[in-house]
């Protein structure tokens, strides 16, 4: 990195690797649409255990879906915990049978992107696919399953979940103030999207001014030492 850079340089692009380094999640995943703060993080550094291995030596691929169905539950408590602590005990008892409404999963798709292997930790994000209607007795679910380890995707996952009403024991429509809720997850969703791109877009540029005012420039002399 300091070949061809003046102590200026040099500190801005020191500058670059420290944001890299530290907000790389957010970059990545919050490019994205995926929210990242610790009350939206719906697993966060989740050690792969040597026993999610298969006889391969990598991650067994049924992990995967359980590692976004673990983020999924966390992520309805977070809601109930953080986002929408007035009606905390629904959010909480989505994944149960023991309240008005459930959360049940009707499909999931799994693209996996490498085999990771232990050890490693893993962070999870959930994001809604689409903006929440009045009338929807279901929704879906993107997941972002990143190895710490590599700092990139290491599964992608995309989860149909139905709301269900088990005293009634049928599907059931989304309750009004969680459409509301929802929607206004969808709106902070694409705030972080719009604003994360502009982050990335401009490290991006810091980078490409460093090189245009280091080896890429008209002058620039290639040194043998």
């Amino acid at each position: 990195m300091t070949f061809g850079l003046n102590p200026s340089q040099t500190t801005r692009a020191a500058q670059i690797l420290r944001t890299l380094g530290t907000d790389w999640r957010t970059l990545l995943a919050g490019s994205e649409g995926y929210l990242t703060s610790p009350e939206r993080t719906s697993l966060y550094r989740w050690p792969v255990a040597w026993g999610d291995q298969d006889s391969m030596g990598h991650v067994n691929n049924v992990m995967y879906n359980r590692y976004a169905e673990s983020g999924r539950v966390a992520w309805a408590q977070k809601y109930g915990k953080f986002v929408d602590p007035a009606h905390g005990e629904t959010w909480r008892d989505l994944a149960t049978p023991r309240g008005s409404v459930g959360m049940i999963l009707r499909k999931i798709t799994t693209e996996f992107k490498f085999p990771m292997k232990y050890p490693d930790h893993i962070t999870v994000y959930h994001r809604l696919h689409a903006e929440p209607g009045e009338a929807d007795d279901a929704f879906m679910l993107d997941v972002l399953i990143l190895s710490e380890l590599h700092q990139r995707p290491a599964a992608r996952c995309y989860e149909d979940c139905a709301l269900y009403d088990y005293k009634l024991g049928k599907k059931t429509t989304m309750l009004p103030w969680m459409t509301e809720v929802l929607r206004e997850t969808w709106r902070v969703q694409e705030v972080a999207k719009k604003e994360n791109n502009a982050k990335v877009a401009e490290l991006l540029a810091q980078v490409r001014q460093i090189e245009k005012e280091s080896w890429d420039r008209e002058d620039a002399v290639e040194a043998f030492g």
